[in-house]
Formats: structure tokens, sequence, C-alpha cells
């Protein structure tokens, strides 16, 4: 359990920190966009995705899993709160993507720092936004280092969010 100091710290970063963002959709006429995809060749979009691909979550997990040294996958998954199958599913699956929940379990089980956690996250398709209660939360979390599952998720709760791993 997180003492008082460290929730009322808590309540005051995301207060500090929660951003709301306001924007505009911007609609263009079809026949220009239509005009747009006519002149792209598909080679200039394949060369374009070739030089800005990123590692995959497998291989961006696992270069964490092997630099933090872990013991064994078994631990990492355990720590995380996620199962065998599950944890098995993103190591044979490089092309799987599993929740942003399951990826910030994971990032808290190898206790990784902010940096570390947005290319994790960032290599499944998401981010930590400052615009979420949730996202603060999580930051604050790192910012601690607090990584036990049940003391994130008591903090979760505290402000009325999901916990990981859907329970408390």
């Amino acid at each position: 359990m997180l003492d008082r100091k460290i929730l009322e710290e808590l309540q005051e970063y995301v207060e500090r920190n929660l951003v709301y963002i306001l924007y505009e959709k911007s609609v263009g006429r079809i026949e220009e966009q239509d005009f747009v995809l006519e002149s792209i060749s598909p080679l200039e979009i394949e060369t374009f995705i070739a030089q800005k691909r990123k590692p995959t979550l497998q291989k961006v997990l696992f270069n964490f899993i092997d630099k933090k040294g872990a013991a064994s996958d078994a631990e990492i998954y355990k720590k995380a709160g996620i199962d065998r199958r599950h944890f098995s599913k993103i190591r044979s699956n490089p092309e799987y993507r599993p929740s942003k929940n399951t990826v910030i379990a994971l990032a808290l089980a190898l206790e990784l720092n902010k940096k570390e956690t947005d290319k994790l996250l960032s290599s499944a398709g998401y981010s930590l936004s400052d615009s979420e209660t949730f996202d603060l939360v999580i930051q604050f979390c790192i910012e601690r280092k607090i990584y036990e599952i049940e003391q994130v998720n008591y903090a979760l709760d505290y402000f009325s969010q999901k916990p990981l791993g859907g329970v408390l």
C-alpha cells in the first residue's frame, strides 16, 4: 500500500501534468486526395517504410530482457502478471500486438525507466499521454521507481482508473 505522502504527491503530479488537447478535424476535397495518391509510386512508399521502420515489440522486449539480465522469461511474465501462453504468443509471433496494459506491465516487470518504457510502448504502437490520468499515474510510478504491479494498481485505483491486469 502506498503511503499518504506518496498519494498526495501523485495527486499533485497528475493535476500539474494533465494536459487537455483540443484539435480540429480538417477534411480536404476528395479530388485533391485522389490526385495526391495517384502521384505517389508504390516503390516510394516501400522505400519510405523500409527506411523508417523500427524494431518490432518482440525484438525490443527481448533485448530489454537480455539487457536487464533476467534469470528467465518466467520471472518476467510472472512479475508482470501475464500467463505463460500469452507470453509465448508475444515470443513466437513478431506481428502480435498485445494491449497497452500488457506492455506497461512488462515495462514495470523489467523496471524500465521512462525513456526505455517509451521505447517499448512505441515498438507496439502506443505511448504515454500527458492528457490521460491513467498514463500520468504510470509515468509517476516509473519516475518514482514504483514497479510492483500491486502498488501501481493501488495508485490507479486511487484515481478510479482501471488496474493493470484487470484486478486490484
